[in-house]
Order: C-alpha cells, then structure tokens, then sequence
C-alpha cells in the first residue's frame, strides 16, 4: 500500500460479512486469516466465503485487465489500482468456554469438521483428512476465550493485552492479559512467518 515501505504490513479487522465494504477492503489485500468458532455457523460462512472470495478474486482479475487496456490509463499514470491477491493463509479457532451445561464433545464435533471443510470450500480441493482440527497444518492458533476480558476491552477500546489495573484488569485479570500477550504476540509470528514479513 502507499505509504507502506516493503517490510512493512497493514492488519484489517473486519466483521463477519461479506458486503460492500468488506469487499473492498479484501481487494485490497494480500492475504486472509479466517476467524472460526465451535458452531454450525461458522461452518456454514465457511462454505460461503471460499466461492465468495475466488468470484471476487476472477472479477477483479478482468478489471484489471480491462484498465491495462483503457487508452485512459496513460492519462493516470500514478493511478495504484489493489492486485487483489486475498490469499487465505489459514484460519483461527476460539476455544470455546467451558461450562457445565455443555459438554466438551458437543463442541469437539464442530471442531473437528473445520479441516476438511476449510480444504474443499476455501481451497477448492477435494478432501477427506482424517486429521483432528489441532493437527492442521493450516490452523495458526485456537484462541482461547478470554470471558470478561473482552468486555472489559470493549469499554476501555482498546485490546485485550493492553489493559491495565486502571481499567479494571487486577488479580487473575491481570495474569489473562499477560497470557493474552504471550497469545497474540505467538500468532503474529506465525502469520508474519506464512507471508515472509519480518517482525
């Protein structure tokens, strides 16, 4: 991007889907981490990105192509059109929370379907893995539920591994911010290692 040296990286948070803006935003980037939880429902948006995003990706392709080929161009020359890449490195799956009412299989069952359907509806292959969704290569981490941190962030605007005492985050609090540091700062490895940025 403009303004972005080569050895620097721009993170975009989005929510989850997939309308006009977030589209734009997604042609302008170079690669996609998927966000997933234990549920049906992010196995159904699962199935809808992968097509979504390849449409997107062939569509873009023939405006490129068409502005290569519009006697306009040689008029912009400083016009930066995105190269919409939007190449899916993997994805990431939060823990789900414990409690008594449901049970740990319940969740396990969802889990475990994610390889094979990350593989046919976002990589367009055929699949039949027999591997556990902790054993895919393309699972960059299980986020862990981090409970009355995220409200807390959201009051405070600000992340979970940045509250302070001041915003309320004392006790074991405070011990899950340093654990959520150790988290986010261990994945932001693991992407800047699958897109070649050094950190």
């Amino acid at each position: 991007m403009d303004g972005l040296n080569d050895d620097q990286g721009l993170l975009v948070d989005i929510g989850p889907n997939l309308g006009a803006i977030n589209r734009s935003v997604l042609v302008a980037t170079d690669y996609v981490v998927i966000p997933l939880g234990a549920d049906l429902f992010s196995l159904q948006g699962l199935k809808n990105l992968g097509p979504t995003l390849r449409s997107w990706q062939s569509l873009w392709k023939k405006r490129l192509d068409n502005w290569e080929t519009c006697p306009e161009k040689s008029s912009y020359p400083d016009f930066y059109l995105p190269q919409g890449k939007m190449q899916t490195i993997g994805y990431l799956c939060q823990q789900h929370s414990v409690r008594l009412d449901r049970p740990v299989k319940a969740y396990d069952k969802w889990v475990n379907r994610i390889p094979n359907v990350y593989r046919e509806a976002v990589l367009n292959e055929a699949s039949n893995t027999t591997f556990e969704q902790k054993d895919d290569p393309y699972c960059l981490a299980t986020i862990k539920h981090y409970r009355s941190l995220i409200p807390m962030a959201q009051e405070h605007r600000k992340p979970i591994f940045n509250l302070t005492s001041a915003d309320g985050a004392i006790g074991s609090h405070a011990n899950a911010v340093q654990d959520a540091r150790k988290d986010f700062k261990n994945l932001a490895s693991i992407i800047a290692g699958k897109i070649g940025l050094q950190l």
